[in-house]
């Protein structure tokens, strides 16, 4: 095909893209990575809440009346913005990389260039994928892909001689007699092109067959329909190399048509097309330039599909031995097997049969509309043989997820047009494509998104100037047809899985209508989260919240103005950029099912909070004896403040808390344990029994009350007991696993029951550890092994990007089991793998009962020298005082360290650390970190391979505070809702103990 003789293929290589479910290195073609209250933060009304990035840039933006970029948001192709109005957000998410991340955390611009590295080998200077070609010699490693703990390498069947570089090309010369091997990166990967240069060369017979050896770690290969898939080990199909392709020179050799005047005096396929054309400050010469053939076929060449087959060892291509020995054939001819992605995919399909799948826009674009002769001032222009071309872009949901779109913009450069008159490029919404689509792609259900009646990229040809420029496809009000924000807001949605759109000429029979545009398309989302129901909804009493659904069952408050208590959500993925209140109602019962409104109230009362930042507020003055039931939701804000998104409340969906004000009858009554148990203090909580031992409650009325029963539960959705009768009481309950433990009573007078009051303790373990994870799974959770018992389990999940776990554990390849025996297959030890970026696995609730001792351990092992700080493993509350621990590796100090840290009610932090005593720990080296809470001594203490840091540190007065957060491996908690500091490298063999350990192992 002609694509003015620069459309060729990016093929026989691999493409560094993003899937939506991980970040992973994909095989042989392509790579995808894309690697004293209750819980939380009670806030008293008025003050102010600590914000994250996120909220800071947003409050930054509507001061300055500028996008503010969200730094800790970037991705090699996203970037995000606070938006000047405060409360919304701008995504670009970009189908090329727009920028690398460098081993220090800066970022630069993708550059392919290759350079000769230390080693001898050839890499691009930043890709976004590790490429290495290799530097010459054995052929084994002949290029090498890696992310995120995989890799995949692809070598050739021989010895290879040194490349010569030319950009961002690698020329191996003569690999077999008359055939060059060229590799070309890319920003994202890589392409393979096999140059046979002559007849006598074609007639080797080893290129009957071409078999490449192929080496993976943590993919497999598949193949079927004439292609090969690349799968993960959850089965996931990560990229696909359909049927490749062999051409020949013959559209390079046989000339271009002549045009309809002797005006025309540049080739056909080259005229106006280069680069220099478009900065040209001249009028009358158009530039030409000539085309490189190994990007793939052009107008006129001969081309024939071939099957690409594979096994774990091997990918092979069979030639056309017909096409390379035939009389007439016409040399070079070139072999390539093509790559096509499962996810965030691009093609260019054209009319003569000819597709260029995940295509490079390169210097010059690629063509779309109608290229044939073209006619103006009774001159005649060449174009090409009369073919059109349509251009398709399809993205992924994945960063969408969560958000509520406002609007959305496609935006892609256009590079050249054919002349300066305008013409109208459509934007159209098709069914998918991928690698195998072919012309004329999906032609049923169009829905046209946009259209733009333009022309740029003639420079001073025009008058005024026509620079290349980026065109912006964004509805037009008067245009009612036109709803890309409403198709990209359900795509959001989730109403389906993949938006593909497709660039064409409106009239596809005009010459006028050829255009050049850049691989650089990318949607532009204005945005807010969308709000979810909040959590932790109901009343609170003593340290716990409640919220009692039963209506016949209220809860009895003695505070006429209770304090109600919610903490704000949004869906997940729209939690980092929010901007969020709650809502408290509260409404009283008038008779039978009739309600009546009490008060409606937003918190905070200015300004935003973030996603899981919890709120209280102290209810107006309520009435005694009246039944009241108490609802709250979520309200995300745009339109600078003037609209908002309303989330579901717990009213209609989990129910109402119901609750009663009685001032008169039992407060809340004392409640006492015996020993070998004790009440948990704000600051301290003494583990006593252990699972099976029984504890006894003594329960006493409160001062000036005169009880005759008490009811108690140990949970809050517990059905109360019977009722133990008497002015005291005494009740017993069996806890079957060591933990902390709540239990809940209320108190009986003649008026009737009254205030709830409730206590924490903690059971003490038994012998082994309260949580145990290995790491060694093949899909789904981490599990935690301590306990055999489903319900009791702290399972880990890993997060859907930057996790794996792959045969780099610390144990090795392990050759006997657990008795000591031989096994009869070695097995290779599976660890957590972290990408330093995104990945991490967390608990969904709390393992450590961090006001009483604990050890909490694992191994660890950095994956390169650390540019930031780095978490091993974490737990804390989420909110302004986020109490909590955690064991990382300090960029400041460089040292591992442990700490406790807390915050001041005015938003100051404050941290005991326990230092290693060597700086500059070694990477990639297995090192045991434990932390050793001790409750006696009231201090802590770092541990390395076993052996104390420093002395212990000692705790201040009021801390340990509870630590009401999720554990977390390979992340933890910077501010008071944003997770930072990921781990890169591998994590094994975590265990954690309620009690303190001497050694840091529990033993």
């Amino acid at each position: 095909m002609g694509e003015l003789g620069f459309h060729r293929r990016a093929l026989f290589g691999a493409v560094f893209r993003r899937s939506v479910s991980l970040l992973t290195v994909a095989g042989f073609l392509a790579v995808v990575p894309t690697v004293a209250a209750p819980a939380g933060v009670a806030r008293a009304d008025g003050t102010t809440q600590a914000t994250d990035e996120a909220r800071a840039a947003a409050e930054t933006a509507q001061e300055t009346g500028e996008q503010v970029e969200i730094v800790g948001e970037r991705t090699p192709y996203t970037t995000t913005f606070a938006n000047p109005d405060g409360v919304t957000f701008t995504l670009k998410d970009s189908s090329v990389p727009v920028r690398v991340k460098q081993s220090d955390g800066s970022w630069i611009k993708p550059d392919p260039t290759l350079e000769v590295r230390s080693d001898g080998s050839v890499g691009p200077k930043a890709s976004v994928a590790g490429i290495t070609f290799s530097g010459g010699g054995d052929g084994a490693d002949l290029v090498k892909l890696s992310h995120g703990g995989r890799s995949l390498t692809v070598g050739w069947p021989g010895t290879l001689p040194k490349p010569s570089l030319d950009g961002d090309a690698a020329v191996y010369a003569d690999v077999l007699p008359g055939v060059d091997l060229r590799m070309t990166a890319t920003t994202e990967g890589y392409r393979e092109v096999l140059v046979v240069n002559s007849a006598s060369a074609a007639a080797n017979p080893a290129l009957k067959k071409l078999s490449f050896p192929v080496e993976t770690k943590g993919l497999s290969l598949r193949d079927g329909d004439g292609g090969v898939s690349a799968v993960d080990s959850d089965g996931n199909t990560i990229f696909r190399a359909p049927t490749a392709q062999q051409w020949d020179s013959a559209g390079d050799t046989a000339g271009s048509s002549p045009a309809t005047s002797s005006a025309s005096k540049t080739s056909a396929s080259t005229a106006s097309f280069t680069t220099d054309a478009l900065n040209s400050q001249a009028t009358g010469d158009d530039g030409e330039s000539t085309p490189d053939p190994t990007e793939g076929p052009s107008d006129g060449d001969a081309a024939t599909l071939l099957p690409v087959t594979a096994d774990e060892t091997t990918i092979s291509v069979t030639p056309d031995t017909k096409m390379l020995t035939d009389d007439a054939a016409v040399f070079p001819q070139y072999i390539d097997p093509d790559v096509g992605m499962t996810e965030s995919e691009r093609t260019l399909l054209s009319s003569d049969g000819d597709t260029f799948y995940n295509f490079s826009g390169g210097d010059e674009g690629k063509g779309v509309g109608y290229c044939g002769i073209y006619y103006t001032g009774g001159v005649g222009y060449y174009c090409g043989s009369g073919y059109k071309n349509r251009m398709y872009y399809e993205f992924s949901p994945s960063k969408l997820a969560g958000k509520h779109v406002l609007d959305a913009t496609f935006v892609i450069t256009e590079k050249w047009s054919m002349s300066c008159t305008p013409s109208w490029v459509d934007l159209i919404r098709t069914g998918n494509i991928s690698s195998s689509t072919k012309w004329p792609g999906p032609t049923s259900n169009w829905d046209t998104m946009v259209d733009r009646n333009v022309s740029a990229g003639r420079g001073s040809a025009c008058s005024p100037s026509q620079p290349a420029a980026p065109i912006e496809f964004n509805d037009n009000p008067a245009e009612t047809n036109e709803n890309l924000t409403a198709t990209v807001k359900k795509f959001a949605d989730g109403d389906f899985s993949r938006l593909t759109l497709m660039l064409k000429a409106h009239d596809e029979s005009d010459p006028n209508s050829w255009k050049r545009f850049d691989d650089d398309a990318e949607i532009d989302v204005k945005y807010v989260g969308i709000p979810d129901k909040p959590t932790h909804i109901g009343l609170v009493t003593g340290t716990t919240t409640l919220c009692e659904t039963n209506k016949s069952d209220p809860l009895i408050v003695s505070d006429p103005t209770p304090a109600l208590a919610a903490t704000p959500q949004t869906v997940a993925g729209g939690e980092k950029e929010a901007s969020l209140r709650a809502v408290f109602s509260v409404d009283k019962n008038t008779s039978g099912d009739t309600w009546s409104n009490v008060f409606e109230s937003e918190r905070p009362t200015s300004g935003y909070v973030g996603d899981n930042v919890q709120e209280v507020m102290s209810a107006p003055a309520l009435v005694d004896g009246t039944l009241y039931r108490y609802r709250a939701w979520t309200r995300s804000y745009y339109n600078s403040g003037g609209d908002y998104l309303a989330g579901k409340s717990n009213g209609s969906t989990t129910g109402y808390c119901y609750f009663k004000v009685d001032s008169v009858p039992p407060k809340a009554p004392g409640i006492a344990l015996a020993a070998p148990y004790s009440v948990c203090s704000t600051t301290s909580c003494s583990a006593g029994g252990g699972p099976g031992t029984k504890v006894t409650f003594t329960f006493t009325p409160a001062a000036g009350d005169t009880n005759i029963a008490y009811k108690f539960r140990t949970t809050a959705s517990a059905p109360w007991s019977d009722p133990i009768t008497g002015a005291t009481a005494t009740a017993t309950f069996t806890p079957p696993t060591s933990g902390t433990f709540s239990v809940f009573v209320r108190a009986e007078d003649t008026l009737g029951w009254g205030a709830t009051g409730s206590v924490d303790f903690l059971v003490a373990q038994g012998t082994g550890p309260i949580g145990q994870w290995h790491f060694d799974e093949t899909s789904g959770a981490a599990l935690d092994s301590s306990t055999t018992v489903a319900a009791e389990q702290d399972n880990a999940t890993l997060s859907a990007t930057g996790a794996s776990r792959d045969g780099r554990g610390r144990r090795g390849v392990i050759t006997k089991d657990a008795d000591g025996q031989d096994l009869a297959t070695p097995q290779t030890d599976t660890g957590l793998t972290l990408d330093g970026t995104s990945g991490y696995a967390a608990t969904t609730s709390p393992v450590v009962e961090a006001r009483s001792s604990y050890t909490v351990a694992a191994w660890a092992r950095l994956a390169s020298a650390p540019t930031h700080n780095e978490v091993v493993v974490s737990q804390s509350s989420v909110g302004s005082a986020g109490p909590g621990f955690a064991i990382y590796y300090s960029n400041s100090y460089s040292k591992w360290i442990f700490n406790w840290h807390w915050a001041d009610t005015d938003g100051t932090w404050h941290y005991v650390r326990s230092f290693a005593d060597t700086a500059s720990p070694p990477t990639k080296v297995w090192t045991h970190l434990a932390g050793v809470y001790d409750a006696n001594a009231k201090t802590i203490q770092l541990y390395v391979n076993g052996i104390p840091q420093g002395q212990p540190q000692p705790m201040p007065a009021g801390q340990p505070a509870a630590d009401t957060g999720t554990l977390q491996f390979g992340r933890g908690l910077a501010t008071t809702a944003t997770f930072t500091d990921y781990f890169n490298g591998q994590i094994d063999e975590s265990r954690i103990w309620q009690r303190a350990d001497e050694g840091g192992d529990g033993d």
